[in-house]
């Protein structure tokens, strides 16, 4: 039997930090459900002291967690953190602090501007006082990848006699070759008296494109715990992406002695709601779940796959949730064929539903050769974007040109059920749309991003509009949108924000 590699979820604490993935408690909660689905062993849920934000979240995703997972919440090597951290984690039922300091000398000398002996001494009073409240403590040596060896077998085998249960080695700037990683974890394996009694776990970033070897290196060699995020969401180039690692590991396991629990079926779908909720787009040659990781384009390599499909094929798109499938869905097809492929994809809608499912369907299926399995579920999310909506788009009418003045004429349908219709001119077509939501929902705001994307391959693609538009408060909310006509993604992209900020400020209240 091959050693069970713990996976450790950090995606709604060091994927958050990535910079416009922040998440409201509600959204880390839906995400958290995911991650439960997908079996993971520990979700590192936030980190209680830097915000009401977080330490609330954190509390309700331990009580969301039971006996399912372990609930880990993040500090520094700072007894104030440590209280906070136990207060959010008080009704875990699996509780883990995680706690630690610098270790490198750059972070010693120029960061902390300490020396190393109170560094360790810094480390173990940590521990000690994390164990205090419970007896599963994890400890980060931030900065590992660059630290001196010996130095870093000190301060492991100290925090362990202290009663550190887990010890991480990040390669926090990602800096680290995978064999010098791998020999890194080994000399801590061959070196530290009492290393059996705590699990190492690797936590490595991407800033080199090595997040993912670097860690299988770390497992090679000896570590049991892996720290990853869905889509490799993380700061600056990221972290290591969960769905690679683990299905490396599936690929390898024999010669990595090592397996992991994880439900690897609901990658596609995790992929997809992380990617939906943060506004943070997965790029099509993604490993695993990109949309192009399992197509094919060259005709040898259709031939190939058609006879037989390992022949250019290594994972079965089944094993992470791709949900391919044969039957080519046109503006002909009925209800049991589109009811066939949504149940593939994940989703179950049946009666009255199901008929407003196949009318938004044939709607894009007229203007479509092909709908796909990206356009259903752009289409699925475009309906549940509108679910609940303070405004929804009744209508929006362009006129522009050359030499005429871009005008826009908008219907918007509000909470109340009335129906309002603005024309407003502008700079451009969505200019001038924008400037007619914004006569109607009157909500001071600040538009700082814009992004249009095809949704898949083709000139008649969806368009999806990503926005980001900031409140004079300076909090960021980001909305989504698509249709056929960009005009339309960019209206309800826009109306899909301001609906968020609104909620946002009434639920404030």
């Amino acid at each position: 039997m091959t050693r069970k590699i713990d996976i450790f979820d950090t995606t709604l604490r060091d994927g958050e930090q990535s910079p416009g993935a922040s998440m409201n408690t509600e959204e880390k909660l839906v995400i958290a459900r995911k991650l439960l689905q997908l079996n993971v062993d520990v979700i590192e849920a936030g980190f209680p002291i830097s915000s009401p934000g977080d330490f609330e979240s954190v509390r309700r995703i331990a009580d969301l967690a039971g006996d399912h997972a372990t609930v880990c919440a993040l500090t520094r090597a700072v007894e104030k953190d440590i209280d906070a951290a136990a207060d959010a984690l008080r009704y875990a039922k699996r509780p883990r602090i995680h706690t630690g300091i610098g270790v490198s000398k750059s972070h010693i000398y120029d960061k902390l501007r300490i020396d190393e002996a109170t560094c360790i001494e810094r480390a173990v009073k940590a521990v000690k006082y994390a164990r205090n409240y419970c007896e599963d403590v994890e400890f980060y040596a931030e900065d590992a990848g660059r630290s001196d060896y010996e130095f870093l077998a000190q301060v492991i085998e100290a925090v362990i006699k202290a009663g550190a249960t887990v010890v991480n080695i990040p390669d926090t700037t990602g800096y680290s070759l995978p064999d010098e990683f791998g020999r890194r974890i080994k000399f801590l394996m061959d070196n530290v008296d009492g290393i059996q009694n705590a699990k190492i776990s690797v936590h490595c970033h991407n800033d080199l494109g090595m997040a993912t070897a670097l860690s299988l290196a770390g497992v090679a060699n000896g570590a049991r715990q892996i720290e990853c995020t869905i889509n490799g969401l993380g700061e600056r180039a990221g972290n290591t992406a969960m769905e690679e690692v683990v299905m490396g590991i599936r690929m390898h396991g024999e010669e990595l002695d090592a397996h992991t629990d994880v439900n690897t079926r609901e990658f596609v779908r995790a992929s997809r709601l992380v990617s939906s909720i943060t506004g943070l787009s997965v790029q099509v040659n993604k490993a695993i779940v990109g949309a192009n990781a399992f197509a094919h384009s060259s005709g040898i390599h259709q031939d190939g796959v058609l006879k037989k499909r390992d022949t250019y094929e290594i994972i079965d798109p089944a094993e992470v949730g791709a949900g391919q499938s044969q039957i080519v869905l046109t503006a002909r097809s009925g209800h049991a064929a589109l009811r066939h492929r949504l149940e593939e994809l994940g989703y179950e809608f049946e009666g009255k539903e199901l008929d407003q499912v196949y009318e938004a369907f044939l709607n894009l299926a007229d203007r479509k050769k092909e709908v796909y399995d990206e356009d259903l579920e752009s289409l699925i999310n475009e309906r549940d974007r509108n679910e609940n909506a303070v405004y929804t788009l009744e209508a929006v009418q362009i006129s522009c040109g050359f030499p005429l003045t871009p005008t826009a004429t908008v219907t918007l349908r509000n909470a109340a059920d009335q129906v309002v219709t603005v024309c407003e001119c502008g700079t451009g077509p969505i200019d001038a749309a924008y400037k007619a939501v914004d006569k109607i929902v009157q909500v001071d705001n600040d538009l700082t991003d814009f992004v249009v994307q095809s949704v898949t391959r083709g000139i008649d693609a969806l368009g999806e509009v990503t926005i980001r538009v900031t409140a004079p408060d300076g909090e960021v909310f980001t909305g989504r949108g698509s249709d056929g006509d960009i005009v339309v993604s960019s209206t309800r992209a826009y109306l899909n924000a301001l609906n968020r900020l609104i909620s946002s400020k009434q639920a404030a209240r």
